[in-house]
Parts: C-alpha cells; sequence; structure tokens
C-alpha cells in the first residue's frame, strides 16, 4: 500500500513540474523570465522520477508470442546452415 502511494505521489510530482516548467515558459515569453519555476519544476521531476523508479516493470506482453516463436526458429535454422 506504501508502494502504491509513493508511485501516486511521484506521478503527482512529474505533473507540477510539468506545470511549473510551462510556467517558466510562459515567463519567459513576456520578457521577464521567473527562475524559480524552473528550479522548482527540475527539482520536481526529479522527486517525481525516483518515486516513480520504485514502480515494477510491467510484465512481458503475449501479444507476438506466435511472432517471436516463429522468428527464433527461423533464426536457429539459419545459424545451422551457416556452420
Amino acid at each position: 500500500m506504501i508502494n502504491e502511494f509513493l508511485i501516486r505521489m511521484g506521478t503527482l510530482f512529474t505533473l507540477a513540474g510539468i506545470g511549473l516548467f510551462i510556467l517558466f515558459g510562459a515567463s519567459t515569453m513576456n520578457n521577464t523570465p521567473d527562475f524559480l519555476y524552473f528550479f522548482l519544476g527540475l527539482i520536481s521531476i526529479f522527486i517525481g522520477w525516483r518515486f516513480l523508479k520504485r514502480k515494477a516493470p510491467p510484465p512481458p506482453s503475449e501479444r507476438f508470442a506466435t511472432f517471436r516463436k516463429l522468428w527464433g526458429k527461423s533464426k536457429k535454422k539459419q545459424e545451422e546452415k551457416k556452420e
């Protein structure tokens, strides 16, 4: 449960960081760049990335399992022919 909470917090920090970068871009376009938005966005994205890194990798997809099996067999046959 704690791990799921940290992953959600990571998503929140990442999205907040992106929003802060957008605010920095808007302030830059206004010719008054506010670098506080830039640095807070950078820190927020880094913290969010560290939390999201704890997420387990997704299970391997079985979407093209048949093609992978056929491709693997054809590679073995080509290797045998070369030898």
